[in-house]
């Protein structure tokens, strides 16, 4: 198959792109800079939609940026790298004579609403009680197309695992010092997804012809707290991992409404994913970690 890819040079579009090359696909990036294999943004915006049997978005500004103030200025960045991203692709899609057979977007768990006994499956509401909710509804509203003459399926992401980037790339060092501990009170669920899992979910996506709407992409695992995590993950290292991060220096650090993702999760269940027919190459945390840091 020929696989266009949005924001595919990134943590994630690296992993998926390894993958269906090696499934044996060709894939051609979408991204800002110009290059072999690649098309940009104003390119498609203009030219349209290379011919391909299937896109995938994975386009967007690192919210967690640590860097970056969480201030108006960049909200509307992690806003619009999203939205406008996926609008030049959906446009582009509808636009085609020959339009792909699937069309694939990957957003996030932020859909579901904190808590710490509710539980979250694909069918479960959400997307309209904060910043990052919001903005996941209007991404995936934004990723709609009219008919039936393409596949649409949208993975919610939990926490991504893998060497390199993501999660891991901001904890190893603390972690590895033995500084390392769980994020203010611990008891918050923390959904979690090994890199390869969620680049063999999209995978499948792509090539399944089954596949539609709504799957999450979080790991199967009996539900983990972010004390477990850590203790999971100092396990992995050989390290102690017990010295908490206080609530007030997340909140300092990243700003009070985009402190909650970390100071507070949601229990999500890949019901429809494990539906699919998808196996998961890392169920447990145990092992996921394992991979990662070795």
């Amino acid at each position: 198959m020929r696989v266009l890819v949005g924001g595919g040079t990134g943590f994630i579009g690296t992993a998926l792109t390894q993958l269906l090359k090696a499934r044996g696909h060709e894939v051609t990036l979408v991204s800002r800079k110009p290059g072999p294999d690649r098309i940009t943004w104003d390119e498609l915006d203009t030219s349209g939609l290379p011919h391909c049997d299937a896109a995938v978005n994975l386009a967007g500004e690192n919210i967690l940026n640590p860097l970056r103030r969480w201030n108006e200025r960049f909200q509307k960045e992690v806003l619009n790298s999203r939205l406008e991203t996926t609008q030049i692709l959906a446009r582009a899609i509808n636009k085609a004579p020959q339009p792909p057979q699937a069309w694939v977007l990957v957003t996030g768990v932020a859909y579901y609403q904190p808590s710490l006994t509710a539980e979250y499956d694909e069918d479960s509401p959400g997307g309209d009680f904060d910043f990052f909710s919001n903005l996941v509804t209007k991404w995936e509203a934004a990723a709609r197309l009219p008919g039936e003459s393409t596949r649409q399926v949208v993975v919610r992401s939990g926490v991504v695992l893998g060497r390199g980037g993501g999660a891991i790339g901001h904890m190893l060092l603390p972690f590895r010092l033995g500084l390392g501990g769980p994020i203010g009170p611990g008891h918050q669920f923390f959904p979690w997804i090994h890199i390869r899992d969620l680049a063999g979910i999209l995978a499948h996506a792509v090539e399944a012809s089954h596949v539609q709407g709504v799957l999450n992409g979080v790991a199967p695992a009996p539900t983990t707290t972010n004390a477990e995590f850590a203790k999971a993950f100092g396990a992995a290292l050989g390290r102690p991992a017990f010295i908490p991060l206080p609530s007030m220096v997340v909140q300092a650090v990243f700003g009070r409404e985009r402190a909650i993702m970390l100071l507070e999760g949601q229990k999500v269940v890949p019901r429809r994913t494990l539906a699919t027919g998808y196996q998961y190459s890392f169920p447990e945390l145990g092992a996921a970690l394992k991979e990662v840091v070795d």
